[in-house]
């Protein structure tokens, strides 16, 4: 029932994922240019901000009492659009930064290799959890927990590996990473809030939409700057980083 409302009057949904995927990329971008980090930063910045919501935003908004339905719904779209919208914005805005542009050009990313790792790391997955939770549901109430508890565990394990890494320049940097990542979620944070408030959306709704474009799916983000970036130093201590602040805050 909650979910059939959910779909009946999508524009709580329409609200959050316009927000994760067109707004926060533009204001990440200008907040890159605000604060002038380095050029790696500035494009782990922009990389996070166009990575979906992370897998934990729907346990948060059931936490906070926000919409739970509304929550899963977005996650399961912004996944998907995912695919094709993460290479999108990261090429689109990354070569707008007149710095982090210089990066992009080196590195010459494949958008399609970019397209097809999203694919099986997100789309896959997604598309075998929906197919088995529908033929076999009573298979997917038993995996369920298992597989939460398995996303959590890899993805804890890409922070620590992205930390270790890293360790020297992340030391070195601490202060930097720590403001950009406080400022970065905080812009977020406020802008799924106060977009939702401004457009009258209930306030269950408000902080749904506020956490999905508050958490990142920065496990996603490691994944591709360790296989299109050769895990350069400041996009991967700012991805990290990422991965640990938007669960505290």
């Amino acid at each position: 029932g909650d979910f059939r409302a959910v779909l009946a009057l999508p524009r709580s949904a329409i609200v959050g994922l316009t927000s994760q995927f067109l707004i926060l990329p533009a204001l990440t971008f200008l907040l890159s240019l605000l604060v002038a980090p380095t050029p790696s930063m500035a494009l782990g910045m922009i990389l996070v901000a166009a990575c979906p919501g992370g897998n934990m935003s729907n346990f948060y908004t059931h936490l906070g009492k926000g919409n739970t339905p509304l929550s899963i719904s977005m996650s399961a779209v912004s996944t998907a659009a995912a695919i094709f919208m993460t290479p999108l914005n990261l090429a689109f805005w990354g070569s707008l930064h007149p710095e982090a542009s210089a990066i992009l050009r080196e590195v010459a990313v494949d958008p399609v290799q970019m397209v097809v790792i999203i694919f099986l790391l997100l789309g896959l997955p997604l598309s075998l959890g929906l197919l088995v939770s529908h033929q076999l549901p009573h298979i997917a109430a038993k995996l369920k927990g298992p597989m939460k508890y398995f996303s959590i565990a890899i993805f804890g394990l890409f922070i620590v590996l992205a930390l270790a890494a890293n360790f020297e320049n992340f030391i070195t940097h601490i202060g930097a990473v720590f403001f950009v990542v406080l400022l970065h979620n905080g812009v977020a944070l406020l802008l799924g809030y106060f977009g939702a408030r401004a457009l009258r959306l209930p306030e269950r709704d408000r902080r749904a939409v506020a956490i999905e474009v508050g958490i990142q799916n920065s496990g996603l983000g490691l994944v591709l700057i360790f296989n299109f970036f050769n895990g350069l130093g400041g996009m991967a201590i700012v991805a990290a980083w990422w991965g640990v602040w938007h669960l505290i805050s």
